[in-house]
């Protein structure tokens, strides 16, 4: 990795923390992902090599280290200053949301990170003890990525990229970038419906649990200081 040549603690700290992926790779740690696997999904267009040299390095920076899970489950876990660093990858999503939002532009809008994100973030223990099927479509997109069900279920949240069977108890369905600005923030879950952004058809007791099961972070309630364009 390349060093400003200085030794400025705000050069040294930038060194670490500004390469690209390092604080996403933080974010993900910060929200409960632990397995390499579930690291990747957080950051789909980066590749599984660079994410194994970059979970070596930050190792080696004493910021992550392996953890056993037991049952032959190796993951990563922050350290101590990978968790003093976790406000400062909070306050930039904040600042992100306040000051660079705008239109979606075609290549971010990440259909990956969206399901993902659907799947970690979500409340499954909104419907109870009930099991819970939601198919989610999203109508601009082809066949093979139009459709997607999470089922909900033990306080579980699973994606699934097909039908797990059983009774469907809610119907999502709206454009790839609605889904996103719903959950960016940028549309309430009201509003979308209201406006047919969202249409939700389905059970009416797994209707009523619908914004609690979305369990929309903080970061959404942040209003945007810029105009969208």
């Amino acid at each position: 990795m390349k060093s400003y040549g200085q030794f400025c603690p705000v050069a040294k700290a930038a060194e670490l923390f500004c390469e690209r992926w390092n604080a996403l790779i933080i974010r993900d740690l910060a929200a409960g992902a632990r397995r390499f696997s579930e690291l990747q999904r957080g950051v789909p267009l980066m590749s599984p090599s660079l994410l194994s040299s970059r979970l070596k390095w930050l190792i080696e920076e004493g910021v992550v280290m392996r953890h056993d899970f037991g049952e032959r489950r190796q993951g990563y876990v922050l350290t101590e200053s990978g968790r003093e660093f976790v406000p400062l990858v909070e306050a930039l999503g904040v600042w992100g949301q306040r000051w660079t939002r705008r239109e979606l532009k075609k290549h971010e809008m990440d259909l990956g990170l969206l399901v993902w994100s659907l799947e970690s973030t979500s409340n499954p223990k909104a419907f109870g003890n009930r099991r819970c099927l939601i198919r989610l479509e999203l109508t601009d997109q082809i066949p093979s990525k139009r459709f997607w069900w999470f089922l909900n279920q033990k306080d579980r949240c699973e994606l699934c990229i097909d039908d797990p069977g059983g009774e469907v108890n809610l119907y999502l369905a709206c454009t790839l970038a609605d889904a996103i600005y719903i959950v960016r923030g940028d549309c309430t879950l009201p509003r979308a419906m209201e406006t047919q952004q969202l249409e939700v058809l389905g059970d009416t007791w797994a209707q009523g649990k619908l914004s609690e099961w979305f369990n929309l972070g903080p970061l959404t309630k942040v209003a945007s200081s810029r105009t969208l364009r």
